[in-house]
């Protein structure tokens, strides 16, 4: 009791040097005159253990103001429309404290937070460089609240990071960091740690962080802990963390848009922490939250991206979503039908409702970004429901071009697409005219060198060896001009045995080896292999980029080997397997006959 009490005399003490030299040796012996009460006081009274008596005997001596009174600067401050009548109160008549040039510099940085054009001028301003003069030389007693203010501010009006205004008022805020309380820590870092990060004072930003976790039991709202992880949660995994744990101590408190921004942080960031998330679709599925259109959508967002399935949260979703239909512009449908792809998850009305969208997208969908317009036609593909006016409109040379020079992983990604819409064009509308994709963008794409080979596709490669017994028999991993890859490639002759593959013509490689034709009733067969991550959740229905592949492979025809995890997982020996192949190759070639 008696060293909390010290430590408390002690902080008055401290505040007696903030004050003005004249008046510092009266405030110094007043405020010891109240150490030595409170001392004495609390050896002689029982109740001396109360937070306030402290208080009680500072108050009764009138130390120090607080804070200074409202003078009519303030209302100037306040009232003013222009920087022009902010800089005429320097060296006017008024009278400043030392926080009124940290007020009009707040101030100023709101008036032109819109006018870039004007902050190079006020810089320039010898007014200007008076208030920065005057709060470094007194920035020792400007006020908590108002020196976080004002550092934003500062960072709002572009000073170069070599001021020395600036470092000053930067290394005033970390030597005050211990002292602030926690919403002027989450205030810097919502509204400075961008700039920290990307222009001015690493070592502040880093200090910060370090506070705002170890005081992360501070935070009392979810206002709060929300900012803290959009804006500084990316910058420390260990303060991510704390977030976390705190958001599930709050999440009862949060509101609708404070859900949604949780979760499209923790999507942003891929972070898929499986306790928030469920606590999240908890209060989502029992709670009548009232979810607009934009939160909806990011909320199917989020989802998708994280990858986590909650049946009740996306049957809402869908319902809502299903009810605004006639509101959702092209682009929004995009969106939404590649987040519920993402969940591997069929809603049939609200998939046949997108699907009749279709016909209000012609017009608009040349103003749609290029990425989203290849995913939108792209799935029209997928659905069977694509024109040959979209088509063109995307593989026109002028539109795809960009995506061939591309080298980052979404361009290459669209350009799969692109080649996916190609082929579509040519083996589903034969009376389609072009224009088509060059060669060159038919090329196969190496694959990644640190890429592994999946369980099944391993145990598969090795069955078909053994069963082909000879490399001229077949093939495997078969790049083909379509965007597919086959897992393996044979010839048949019409006894059903392995013709020597590379002899003969193939259409679907860029560059073919054989030139022979097929001999007459020869069969050529693929192999397709479907993991668990290629089917609808909870179900044997192939996700709809699957389901056009399979389509493409019979359209460019071959006999198609279906090879699902559900039934590989039943084969327990090497016989068995080799058994599986050779039945389902002949199961293939007596449904073809039978046709």
């Amino acid at each position: 009791m008696a060293a909390r009490l010290v430590k408390q005399c002690t902080c008055l003490l401290r505040e007696a040097t903030r004050l003005s030299p004249a008046m510092a040796p009266v405030s110094q012996l007043r405020l010891a005159r109240v150490a030595h009460k409170t001392l004495t006081f609390s050896a002689t009274s029982r109740s001396s253990h109360s937070p306030s008596s402290l208080t009680e005997l500072v108050e009764r001596d009138q130390v120090f103001t607080p804070y200074p009174e409202r003078q009519e600067v303030d209302r100037l401050i306040e009232k003013a429309t222009s920087p022009q009548e902010l800089l005429e109160l320097v060296g006017g008549d008024q009278s400043l404290h030392h926080n009124h040039a940290a007020l009009i510099l707040i101030r100023l940085s709101r008036l032109l937070s819109e006018k870039p054009e004007d902050k190079a001028l006020l810089i320039q301003d010898v007014r200007f460089q008076q208030l920065l003069h005057l709060i470094s030389s007194q920035i020792a007693t400007v006020w908590h609240g108002t020196l976080v203010k004002l550092l934003r501010s500062l960072y709002i009006l572009e000073l170069p990071k070599t001021s020395k205004e600036l470092q000053s008022v930067e290394q005033e805020v970390r030597w005050r960091l211990r002292r602030l309380k926690y919403k002027h820590l989450a205030f810097l870092a919502e509204s400075c740690a961008t700039s920290m990060q990307e222009q001015h004072s690493q070592e502040l930003l880093a200090e910060l962080l370090v506070h705002l976790e170890r005081r992360w039991t501070e935070i009392e709202d979810g206002r709060t802990v929300v900012a803290i992880m959009m804006k500084a949660g990316h910058l420390s995994e260990s303060l991510m963390n704390r977030l976390e744990d705190k958001c599930l101590e709050l999440v009862e408190q949060f509101g609708p848009d404070e859900l949604r921004k949780v979760l499209v942080t923790l999507a942003a960031q891929n972070r898929r922490s499986v306790p928030l998330l469920r606590a999240i679709s908890y209060h989502l599925v029992q709670k009548p939250l009232p979810l607009t259109k934009g939160m909806l959508l990011d909320l199917a967002y989020a989802y998708g991206k994280l990858s986590f399935h909650q049946t009740q949260v996306s049957q809402r979703l869908a319902a809502d979503l299903l009810s605004l239909m006639p509101s959702l512009t092209p682009g929004e449908v995009a969106r939404c039908a590649k987040s519920f792809a993402f969940l591997k998850w069929l809603n049939l009305p609200l998939f046949e409702a997108f699907a009749q969208v279709h016909e209000r997208l012609d017009p608009t969908l040349t103003s749609l970004e290029p990425t989203l317009q290849v995913d939108l036609v792209w799935a029209l593909c997928v659905l069977q429901q694509v024109r040959e006016v979209e088509l063109q409109a995307v593989l026109h040379p002028g539109f795809h071009t960009r995506f061939l020079e591309g080298k980052c992983l979404k361009d290459q990604s669209t350009l799969q697409k692109l080649l996916h819409i190609n082929a579509t064009a040519l083996l589903e509308h034969p009376d389609y005219k072009g224009p088509l994709l060059p060669a060159s963008a038919l090329a196969p794409r190496p694959s990644a060198p640190d890429k592994k080979m999946t369980p099944l596709q391993k145990e598969l490669q090795e069955t078909l060896k053994v069963l082909l017994g000879s490399s001229d028999r077949g093939c495997l991993e078969v790049a083909t001009r379509y965007g597919w890859v086959l897992d393996a490639e044979v010839l048949l002759d019409a006894d059903g045995q392995f013709l020597p593959l590379r002899d003969f013509v193939a259409p679907h490689l860029v560059q073919p080896v054989g030139n022979q034709p097929l001999p007459l009733e020869a069969k050529r067969v693929a192999f397709l292999r479907w993991e668990f991550p290629n089917f609808n959740s909870r179900s044997k229905d192939l996700l709809g980029r699957f389901v056009l592949a399979r389509r493409h492979v019979l359209a460019a025809g071959f006999l198609v080997v279906d090879v699902p995890y559900y039934e590989w997982l039943e084969l327990k020996s090497e016989w068995q397997k080799g058994a599986y192949l050779k039945d389902k190759m002949r199961k293939a070639v007596a449904e073809e006959l039978a046709k």
